[in-house]
Formats: structure tokens, sequence, C-alpha cells
């Protein structure tokens, strides 16, 4: 693999970050939105599994 210069290094990085399609404010909120949505629902089913395991377990060694 070839080196570069870091001068061509950078200029580089440059175009390719001009490239990116940026997502919109309004795009990144939603995003958040949905995924704290999703984190909740997530913790609310181990909270459910956990338990009904914990409780399965705890009579299984009769505790």
């Amino acid at each position: 693999m070839a080196k570069t210069n870091p001068v061509e290094f950078i200029e580089q990085v440059r175009s390719e970050t001009a490239k990116v399609t940026w997502p919109t404010r309004k795009e990144t909120v939603i995003t958040t939105i949905m995924v704290m949505i999703m984190v909740f629902f997530a913790s609310l089913f181990f909270l459910a599994a956990d338990t009904v395991l914990n409780m399965i377990v705890s009579t299984v060694l009769g505790r």
C-alpha cells in the first residue's frame, strides 16, 4: 500500500467528507426519540423475562 503524505491525506479526507449526506436536525431528533422508545420497551421485556426466570428458579430450588 502506497504511503501518502499528510497534506494529500487531509485533501482526500475533505473530499470524502464533502460527499457525505448529513442528516437534518429533524431526522436526528426523530431517530433519537425512536431509539429511546425501543430502549424503554427492550428494558421492560428484559425486566419481565428476568422476573419470570427468577420465579422459576426460586420455585425449582425451593427458596
